[in-house]
């Protein structure tokens, strides 16, 4: 792939009836419904609620005969009604389920993680490769029946890999990282490919992003090595509700379309299905919208980036900017506002008004324009590329330069190599600006210059386009942070004239918020919640919203709040406590990964859940 030009990835094409995915055509969106598969009227609402949404796909959960079985009735009432989508079957744990499913429906999903092998218990395993060799042949022998079903009947395959369900032979054998996540599907897509079954989508998706655009990037990579290109589904599982779930889900989803990575996407949100799709239509329109057929970049790679495998930029740090220090948050108070919402930034940007100190905010740096820069205590200079002279006759600690890549002279360079204390912020108005960015950095780095990177981001909107906003700046972001070749982050938008702009707060609150998504700065508490489905077992948007009231003080606290146990245990593995449904009106509580209360009925459950948060605080007071 090129690191600088937007070239979507060529993936062959997957035939699902009425609906191919890969190949030439557009990115497919999709959702999943969340009330009972059993229930016919039900479903059949919602999938019409989809489809007038923007739907190209819709999927079900089957977790038992009886509700694969039923998959032909809200077929049935679909066509009675002139609706004609492709309806997906969602597969966990019973392989005979996937075989009646395919035998309805035009795609089914099934998770390698507990297709064939048992679900995930967290034990370690031991095999000798003798016998290792044999629970890969039971694989094959079961999976095989599947694939004679679907070739018969015409039906598609995604195999979707979660991480949160894992099997315990993959963890233990590999380990929980990416290149085990990676194996539990080439494992079915080997199989795919010697039996010359190609009507496959692949998705790996897991609610910590770094492990998910790792483990795509490099899912695509082992794919090309092995001469496959079949479509691959984006999604960031668990990424809960609300901002949080949009940003979260446009910082995971946005990295790797931006590199053009991703034939079929979908948004996972604790919501009604129906609001899912827009946010979709709203990503993959942007990033496509604005890179197809851009302007040539002329970047040149640094050999110590590792696409793959990266690890952060090593740069000079400069107070708290730059070396092993978390990303920081530069905003903009050009109008002299002191507004500041739940969180402050590190740092101000003023322009040529300096505010009073009395006006300003407490705790945070303010940058100036150079000419207008004073000396005082807590206030910064910054330069552009025209006042690069007066960088050495100025003394502070810290000196900021606004630079873009085609502005990255030899003088220029000549000046950072004598000033490591100037930290840049580096600018794009490139129709892709990730791929801009990216180049900038590039080339400080091959030309080994240390001094720090934050991204300046620019948008021209209002308050109205707040959602607008949150989805370009994060996809945007995805890239650049995932990479580890960012400082900071400075968001800036501006309306057109005559409307109302966004406010400071927010603009510095989805700062912090991208920066927690992609786990570089934990500013908050996280909650990483399904988006719920036909297995969901309790009042899914209520429970989120009573533990989000009793919870959200928790600053850096994370809580997995699960419908099921698909993936509840695993996708959960590094929350500090667990929520999760374990019967119809049941719940069980975990501290981590190991289960401390079972089968608590759910009017009881939101109160033990605080007073185990409690109880541990207390211990550790």
């Amino acid at each position: 792939m090129n690191l600088f030009n937007y070239t979507p990835r060529k993936s062959h094409e997957a035939q699902i009836k009425g609906c191919p995915i890969g190949g030439d055509q557009p990115i497919r969106l999709q959702s999943m419904t969340t009330c009972a598969t059993t229930d016919t009227a039900g479903c059949v609402e919602q999938i019409k609620r989809l489809v007038e949404a923007g739907a190209d796909l819709v999927r079900l959960t089957a977790q038992g005969t009886i509700e694969a079985n039923n998959l032909k009735n809200i077929k049935e009432e679909l066509a009675r009604q002139g609706i004609n989508v492709p309806l997906v079957a969602d597969i966990h744990f019973n392989p005979a389920v996937a075989d009646v499913a395919a035998t309805i429906v035009e795609k089914v999903r099934i998770n390698p993680g507990n297709y064939v092998d048992p679900a995930r218990q967290f034990k370690a395993l031991e095999y000798t490769p003798e016998e290792y060799a044999a629970e890969l042949q039971r694989l094959e022998e079961r999976f095989k029946q599947l694939l004679a079903i679907c070739r018969e009947h015409g039906t598609a395959l995604r195999i979707g890999v979660n991480h949160g369900s894992l099997s315990d032979r993959i963890m233990s054998h590999y380990g929980d990282t990416p290149e085990g996540i990676v194996e539990s599907c080439m494992e079915f897509l080997r199989i795919c490919v010697r039996e010359n079954f190609m009507n496959v989508v692949v998705s790996i998706k897991a609610s910590n992003t770094v492990v998910m655009v790792r483990s795509v990037r490099l899912l695509n990579d082992v794919m090309k090595r092995e001469g496959m290109n079949f479509p691959l589904h984006l999604g960031v599982t668990e990424a809960g509700e609300g901002e949080d779930g949009r940003i979260k889900s446009a910082v995971g989803i946005g990295a790797l379309l931006s590199d053009g990575i991703g034939e079929t996407i979908r948004v996972s949100l604790s919501e009604a299905p129906e609001k899912e799709i827009p946010v979709a239509y709203k990503l993959a329109s942007y990033i496509a919208g604005t890179r197809t057929g851009h302007p040539f970049i002329p970047g040149q790679p640094c050999g110590a980036f590792d696409y793959l495998r990266p690890v952060r930029r090593a740069t000079c740090p400069v107070e708290n900017i730059g070396g092993q220090n978390p990303p920081v948050v530069i905003s903009d108070r050009l109008d002299g506002s002191n507004e500041v919402g739940n969180l402050r930034p590190d740092y101000i940007y003023c322009g040529q008004r300096l505010p009073r100190p009395e006006e300003r905010i407490e705790g945070a740096g303010y940058i100036v324009d150079a000419p207008m820069w004073q000396g005082e205590a807590g206030t910064y200079p910054v330069f552009t590329t025209e006042m690069l002279m007066f960088v050495s006759t100025i003394k502070a600690p810290v000196k900021f330069l606004f630079l873009t890549f085609t502005s990255l002279t030899e003088e220029v360079k000549a000046c950072l190599r004598h000033h490591p204390e100037v930290v840049i912020l580096a600018q794009s108005n490139h129709p892709n600006r990730t791929g801009e960015l990216r180049a900038l950095v590039h080339e400080l780095w091959r030309e080994n210059l240390v001094n720090p990177v934050v991204m300046f981001q620019h948008y021209q909107m209002n308050a109205a386009e707040k959602e607008d906003f949150q989805l370009c700046a994060s996809a945007d972001m995805g890239a650049l942070l995932f990479d580890g070749i960012t400082d900071g982050i400075f968001l800036f938008s501006s309306p057109a004239q005559g409307e109302k702009p966004l406010s400071h707060a927010i603009v510095d609150e989805t700062a912090f918020a991208i920066l927690q998504a992609a786990r570089l700065r934990t500013t908050k508490t996280e909650y990483i919640s399904c988006p719920g489905c036909g297995r969901t077992l309790y009042d899914l948007p209520d429970t989120i919203a009573r533990i989000k009231a009793a919870t959200s003080h928790l600053t850096g606290l994370k809580i997995g709040i699960m419908g099921c146990i698909v993936n509840g245990p695993g996708e959960m593995a590094d929350a500090d406590y667990g929520y999760v449904g374990a019967g119809r009106g049941k719940v069980s509580l975990y501290r981590g990964k190991t289960c401390v209360e079972k089968n608590i009925p759910t009017e009881l459950a939101v109160e033990r859940l605080l007073e185990l948060i409690e109880q541990d605080k207390q211990k550790h007071s």
